[in-house]
């Protein structure tokens, strides 16, 4: 099973602009540890498992003392098992040891979660986004879901029977998402940062929605920005920024870099791997 999980260098691209003002500076480092960070999952249940083995077989293979996983957001939404990865994902967090930190920040989806606790009026967009699929996952059929996207006081029963129905540690586990990270050299954003901005200084739109300016800009953070969001066929490894959104739910690419050091790996798990998997669970056990 753990061949299927080989990590990949991942060289920093400097072939796309000008970035000879890089050139002088050093590249960012992890110094103690290793950080694995964890591209845009939208309840695709079966590539998380098979990501969180990845890690676990990759540590097995390069053993360290001491790793952080970070979950780079927008945990929900779009895939059908977005109920399932909160609980994952909330249940490694509380498992975690001395050897093991988890991080999950805050994206847009996540948000508009937490958001429509409190305010059936975000419904209709939400819904269109992919809540229809993460009510789906806590047990409303699509058609009332439907029906509460076009009624507002039916969107507020919704609301209700939601609140009514989702786990209490859910609820605290979503409330609870922080906007950054920031670990030696690396700056955790789900959507990236303001180039006007210090990173001390962002604001919580710019965290969890932009794309240019930041997309586009070759400023030197102060950090590498580290970030989902904006999908791409595959993930974005320049000098000022990674970008590990591989559009899972169009792509069946979920992806994770490795940083360790100065040095930048990559491990994907796509629906190939997910077919090999299951054929091997499959397979009769002789002995």
């Amino acid at each position: 099973m753990t061949n299927h999980f080989m990590r990949q260098p991942l060289p920093i691209d400097m072939s796309s602009g000008s970035w000879s003002h890089f050139c002088d500076v050093p590249p960012a480092d992890t110094k103690n540890g290793r950080i694995y960070a964890i591209g845009d999952i939208h309840g695709h249940l079966d590539h998380l498992l098979a990501m969180q083995a990845a890690i676990d077989a990759d540590r097995a293979r390069h053993p360290v003392e001491r790793a952080t996983i970070v979950y780079l957001g927008d945990l929900i939404d779009r895939g059908p098992h977005s109920r399932s990865v909160i609980e994952q994902v909330a249940a490694q967090q509380s498992a975690a040891g001395d050897t093991t930190g988890v991080v999950c920040i805050s994206g847009n989806h996540d948000a508009w979660l937490n958001e429509f606790l409190t305010d059936a009026t975000i419904l209709p967009l939400w819904g269109r986004k992919g809540g229809l699929e993460t009510l789906a996952s806590y047990g409303f059929p699509p058609e009332e879901v439907l029906c509460a996207m076009a009624d507002p006081v039916a969107a507020e029963v919704l609301r209700l029977a939601l609140i009514a129905r989702m786990p209490q540690h859910h609820k605290d586990f979503i409330a609870g998402l922080p906007l950054s990270h920031q670990q030696d050299g690396y700056f955790f954003a789900h959507a990236g940062v303001n180039p006007d901005r210090s990173l001390t200084n962002q604001r919580k739109e710019d965290l969890t929605w932009i794309r240019d300016p930041f997309l586009t800009s070759m400023t030197d953070f102060g950090k590498v920005v580290v970030h989902g969001h904006t999908s791409g066929a595959s993930v974005e490894s320049l000098p000022n920024r990674i970008n590990v959104d591989t559009g899972i739910y169009a792509t069946g690419v979920l992806s994770c870099v490795v940083l360790e050091g100065a040095a930048r790996h990559l491990i994907t798990v796509d629906r190939n791997v997910l077919r090999k998997l299951r054929e091997q669970q499959m397979e009769p056990q002789h002995g």
